[in-house]
């Protein structure tokens, strides 16, 4: 069954954002932006919020095809990320644009912890049907979805998906 596809304008980011910032019931010392989606969101949370201390980090995870080789738990590999410094007893906001099965934000939460941190996880749309962490959820999040999100800075990017926007592109089965 092929997933559904949301496109979103930039306005929708907009509304996105004006429902998150209600939200956060604490002030938070800095924003760890997940690269690549989490740079716009946390990039507008950090100007709305006036923070300062923003922060990135970089995760990949080996590929499903590797992994089903190794048959092996998929342990990530930290690209970039804040020295234990820069975060040790802040209270950081992770963000990211989705939480679809939840492993990059949650290794990046768990890192964070790990630095002495006090982490809080924030994305755009959360995923509660691709989740692999049952239970545990994003601390806050815009809207609940099973689509598949195309951002506006994803759709200007050009690829694959400017191909979809013009119905060009045929998905191989």
């Amino acid at each position: 069954m092929e997933r559904r596809t949301e496109i979103l304008t930039w306005h929708d980011v907009d509304l996105l954002i004006d429902h998150l910032l209600p939200q956060f019931e604490t002030e938070f010392d800095a924003i760890l932006m997940i690269t690549r989606g989490g740079i716009i969101p946390g990039g507008l949370l950090a100007e709305a919020m006036d923070i300062t201390h923003v922060l990135t980090a970089a995760v990949d995870f080996p590929a499903q095809i590797a992994m089903e080789k190794a048959r092996l738990y998929a342990w990530p590999e930290f690209i970039q990320f804040p020295e234990d410094r820069m975060l040790r007893a802040r209270r950081t906001l992770v963000v990211d644009d989705v939480w679809g099965a939840g492993r990059t934000i949650t290794a990046v939460k768990n890192r964070v912890s790990s630095a002495g941190g006090i982490p809080y996880t924030c994305v755009l749309h959360f995923n509660p049907y691709r989740n692999l962490f049952g239970s545990v959820r994003p601390d806050y999040y815009a809207a609940i979805t099973d689509a598949r999100i195309l951002y506006p800075w994803e759709i200007d990017r050009g690829g694959p998906d400017r191909m979809f926007l013009e119905g060009t592109f045929k998905p191989s089965n």
